[in-house]
């Protein structure tokens, strides 16, 4: 019998009715159950568990509106040993209670859910189980040996990525040492032409001290025959 047919007449649907953790030792785990209000009022919950150390649930409160869902996380923390033939003594309980509408989850409180007389407070017992891991996949002989076809498209894939990125290297090597001849080559320009600019200058020098001289020596040998 599902827990709607238990509930039929209650505040919420609790789906699933049982919280099953995939065990595993030195690792956390976590299951979730929906809590569906059936009712067209506000309905406020509480969860409770009697081992609060070992379980974080989140929400472990709240307020659901008239027809509305929520979502429960249950999380158990990484355990150190495996319980005596996997059999799990915790329990949760679910209490749950009409409330105004328009409350929020701040307005919850531990006396909202104290039985009094005329006022309807349901509660529910969660069990806890514990089921084994699933172990991982063997791996078959032909997959170990990479001779699996979507083994050998990845390694051929890797492969046409190397080589692409070999050939990419190699292009921007070779126009770095294309760029740095050419600047090589402009400098050596700058150079020649600084050089030839100065061999005119001192040409020129030479010219205008030569044509002094001439005139010198000339103008001497003439003022000596007379």
């Amino acid at each position: 019998m599902s827990q709607g047919e238990l509930n039929d007449g209650g505040l919420l649907d609790i789906q699933p009715s049982e919280l099953r953790f995939a065990f595993e030792l030195k690792k956390q785990s976590l299951c979730s159950f929906q809590l569906t209000n059936k009712t067209d009022q506000c309905v406020a919950f509480k969860v409770k568990t009697t081992n609060p150390k070992k379980y974080c649930v989140r929400p472990n409160a709240g307020i659901i509106s008239p027809k509305s869902s929520c979502d429960v996380t249950v999380t158990m923390q990484a355990q150190k040993e495996a319980p005596h033939d996997m059999q799990c003594k915790d329990k949760f309980l679910l209490q749950s209670v009409i409330t105004e509408h328009g409350a929020a989850t701040t307005d919850i409180t531990a006396e909202m859910f104290n039985r009094e007389p005329g006022k309807l407070v349901e509660e529910f017992k969660l069990r806890v189980t514990y089921v084994m891991a699933s172990p991982p996949s063997p791996v078959s002989e032909e997959q170990q040996e990479g001779s699996s076809p979507r083994s050998s498209t990845f390694e051929d894939g890797a492969q046409s990525l190397q080589t692409q990125d070999s050939a990419f290297a190699m292009i921007l090597k070779l126009t770095e040492e294309k760029n740095n001849a050419i600047a090589q080559n402009q400098k050596l320009q700058q150079e020649v032409d600084l050089l030839n600019s100065e061999v005119n200058r001192h040409h020129m020098f030479f010219v205008v001290v030569g044509a002094v001289l001439a005139a010198l020596i000339g103008y001497i040998i003439k003022k000596s025959y007379y």
